[in-house]
């Protein structure tokens, strides 16, 4: 792959901030859409916009064929059995609380456990946490090594047959850390619990396959992967799925409403009702596409390197505090640079065209754990060169200048 020729499919990107070309490193936060994405969202306003499932005319078909053609590419894109097993959602944040909310008062109850870890995204760390405060379970962490990782034999200690959810994420959007979900799944398996997978970090960075995973329930969002925002997805093994009820009620997931009784639709509308994000979802169909012409294996490997650069670039500056594994394999890196607070040194580099993340990254819990308040973050996404990683070096440098 050509990260510099992929740039050009990127309108965006072709612009200057504060008089400088825009470098953007700001992807765990949120990507950049593609010629082809924005194409396909234009394309269904333009000339298949309908609701879907409920009408017979033309643009409702086509409407229907291109929301249900999504399903299938992201069916195919994380390797699950049957299209049914996709559920679109707004993102990760309402796949996972799906999951809480449904599966969690119906299996968990006092005495129970919940195994998360204190590296989680506070969308995989609250509806637990509320979970346990509804039904009197136990919320229990798996403990981390100093780098952040996590060794199997922690969590071979803390997982027992008391617990009934592990959640975990795939990958840090912190730390980089990419965790060992497969063998825990297999941990929790062992002790005859299910294992939530938050892949909102690992879906468009590398080559997803649920079955192999063998994850019970896996959430996505289709605005770190090229698509627009608001579309996600929650995958779930089909047997979870079709034991839970729905939490949202209203048309489209009912089969037949009675005056004081009403039954659902079978998977995966049971969970859709209302009006779905259609146009949300052709664009993520459109995102897979883009993604697998790229090819996965070629973006994972891209970014590997491009995070040993900018890990040895940015070490070499005096001062930098830099958070997580040395040795990573997703494009991610979160630093503190001397005493200067994140919010200083993002403001900075923005003047210099140059885009991060600075705050606690919606992670309080591992900030603390971190001992700071907050940190920068660069996140690298195909369309990032090593001459990105140098414009943020240069634009480090002179922020410690400008506060020394």
């Amino acid at each position: 792959m050509n990260p510099e020729l992929l740039k050009e499919q990127f309108p965006i990107l072709n612009q200057e901030i504060n008089g400088h070309p825009l470098v953007y490193l700001d992807n765990a936060a949120t990507s950049q859409k593609p010629r082809a994405v924005i194409d396909a969202v234009k394309q269904y306003y333009e000339w298949e916009n309908s609701n879907v499932h409920r009408g017979v005319h033309t643009l409702g078909s086509r409407a229907t064929e291109a929301y249900e053609g999504a399903r299938e590419k992201v069916a195919r894109f994380i390797g699950a059995p049957d299209s049914s097993q996709i559920i679109f959602t707004r993102g990760t944040t309402t796949a996972l609380n799906i999951v809480a909310s449904s599966y969690g008062p119906a299996n968990v109850g006092v005495g129970d456990e919940i195994v998360i870890t204190e590296m989680e995204h506070h969308s995989n760390l609250i509806p637990w946490q509320q979970l346990a405060i509804r039904t009197g379970a136990t919320l229990k962490y798996i403990p981390m090594q100093p780098d952040g990782h996590i060794e199997l034999q922690d969590a071979e200690e803390t997982i027992t047959s008391q617990t009934k959810i592990v959640a975990i994420n795939y990958v840090s959007n912190v730390l980089g850390v990419v965790n060992p979900v497969k063998e825990i799944a297999a941990i929790a398996h062992r002790h005859g619990a299910v294992i939530v997978v938050d892949g909102a970090q690992s879906t468009p960075h590398m080559k997803i396959d649920v079955k192999d995973l063998d994850c019970d329930f896996y959430a996505l969002s289709g605005h770190k992967m090229c698509a627009p925002t608001g579309i996600g997805v929650l995958y779930g093994k089909k047997e979870l799925l079709d034991a839970m009820e729905p939490i949202e009620f209203g048309g489209e997931m009912i089969n037949d409403v009675g005056l004081y009784e009403s039954t659902w639709k079978e998977l995966p509308w049971k969970f859709e009702g209302g009006t779905p994000i259609i146009a949300g979802a052709v664009g993520l169909g459109a995102a897979v596409d883009f993604l697998e012409s790229v090819g996965m294996d070629a973006i994972a490997e891209h970014e590997r390197q491009l995070a040993a650069y900018a890990m040895d670039r940015l070490s070499g500056i005096e001062g930098i505090t830099l958070y997580g594994p040395k040795d990573r394999k997703v494009g991610l890196v979160t630093f503190n640079l001397d005493d200067i607070h994140p919010h200083d040194v993002a403001t900075v580099l923005d003047s210099f065209g140059v885009a991060v993340r600075a705050g606690h990254h919606c992670c309080q819990p591992l900030m603390r754990w971190l001992k700071a308040s907050a940190t920068a973050r660069a996140s690298f996404y195909l369309y990032n060169t090593e001459a990105d990683v140098d414009r943020l070096v240069d634009g480090l440098i002179q922020t410690k200048e400008y506060f020394a």
